[in-house]
């Protein structure tokens, strides 16, 4: 897949851009706060229908405007498709494919791109919200159905929630919410789906992620990654000890166990939920478990161990995309990568994306960008595009 043209309207700190990309590497140059990482994020959005650098988006519309259009013509072989999105300050946004309405779920059926910012340390180094996030944004671009999926469920989670809080305030306890079962069923109906997916993910990632890491890095430090999973026992979000699901004496991994030890999960934690008011039990409280050397990424990596897990992720992601996409390669963004690697990780990380069908590169220094990447340059001040030039 390849982003022919980008154009946007009142999207972040541009009034309005044009801007046209080529195959292989793509590079925006531009001092800090002038917007190239704007251009990457309104490529993205058209994958994960979302920012990479906050959770809303009326931070995306542009100071003073009610909505952002965002427009990509993207080409996948010979055939030609022009999306659009509007994004509103308020309100739902909408979409279109070839100038016809659609769903905004829609829009990642025609768009891949996996994109690596510096935020992406949050994903080995944060909560585990951060690594929740990055799974299930691969699982929508690698079967967008997940996408409503995720949906259902987080929806059943707020109203399941909101019945044990109001149960709490009313004193009520044990068995007399005899409604709880009817959103337990349906916590667990879509919980086990997205906890199938997920250590099916894992599982696919696995291999390309240590590929990816040994050839980053130039180190075989082992990489592992599996789900600590409430189901089991494990809640990291309650500092609980985590259990990995491949160790479980129960193989939670088998799809006709999961609803089961779920089921037994919410009976065994219905009296702990009523007092708290919180739904305790679900992939809402899973974390991915990254590991090298046999230890926890979090609070026992180097930082430079730590850049290479996030960014063997990204590329561990591209590789499964590309291994079983219909649109051909997916889009590869390095937004502010290169400046935070050594000399030898740069060579190395350009060498592995060098093969990809489009790659977009942001920098605030050109020299930062390893020589093989800089095949077409544009250069970005305050919100405009200044010059665009071909090596």
């Amino acid at each position: 897949m390849i982003v022919e043209q980008l154009s946007l309207v009142d999207f972040r700190n541009y009034a309005v851009a044009e801007v046209a990309l080529g195959p292989g590497p793509n590079v925006f140059i531009g001092r800090n706060g002038q917007g190239k990482t704007n251009l990457a994020e309104a490529i993205a959005f058209f994958a994960t229908l979302g920012s990479h650098r906050v959770s809303s988006d009326a931070p995306m519309v542009r100071d003073g405007a009610e909505a952002a259009i965002l427009r990509a013509r993207l080409a996948h072989g010979e055939r030609r498709v022009l999306l659009e999105a509007q994004v509103n300050r308020q309100g739902s946004n909408k979409a279109r494919v070839n100038g016809s309405a659609v769903k905004m779920s829609e829009l990642p059926r025609y768009a891949q791109v996996v994109l690596f910012a510096p935020e992406d340390l949050q994903i080995v180094r944060g909560d585990p919200s951060a690594r929740r996030r990055f799974a299930d944004q691969l699982l929508v671009q690698r079967s967008p159905r997940m996408s409503a999926v995720l949906g259902d469920y987080d929806r059943v989670v707020r109203q399941r929630t909101a019945l044990l809080k109001s149960a709490r305030a009313r004193g009520i306890r044990g068995d007399a919410l005899s409604t709880l079962d009817v959103w337990d069923e349906k916590l667990v109906a879509l919980g086990t789906q997205v906890i199938e997916a997920r250590l099916a993910l894992a599982d696919e990632l696995s291999t390309p992620l240590a590929d990816a890491y040994a050839a980053i890095a130039g180190a075989d430090h082992q990489p592992e990654l599996a789900w600590a999973l409430s189901v089991t026992g494990g809640d990291p979000e309650e500092g609980a000890a985590l259990r990995q699901a491949k160790d479980s004496e129960t193989d939670a991994a088998s799809p006709v166990r999961i609803d089961d030890l779920f089921r037994a999960a919410l009976a065994d934690r219905r009296a702990a939920e009523l007092d708290r008011g919180l739904t305790l039990v679900g992939p809402h409280r899973d974390d991915l478990v990254l590991r090298v050397r046999g230890l926890p990424v979090k609070g026992y990596a180097s930082h430079g161990e730590s850049w290479s897990v996030a960014l063997a992720l990204r590329i561990a992601s591209a590789e499964l995309l590309r291994a079983d996409s219909r649109l051909g390669d997916p889009v590869v963004i390095l937004d502010d990568v290169f400046a935070e690697l050594d000399t030898d990780r740069r060579t190395r990380l350009a060498d592995l994306v060098a093969g990809y069908e489009q790659v977009v590169v942001t920098a605030a220094v050109e020299q930062d960008v390893p020589p093989g990447l800089r095949a077409r340059v544009v250069r970005v001040e305050a919100g405009r595009i200044v010059e665009a030039t071909d090596a």
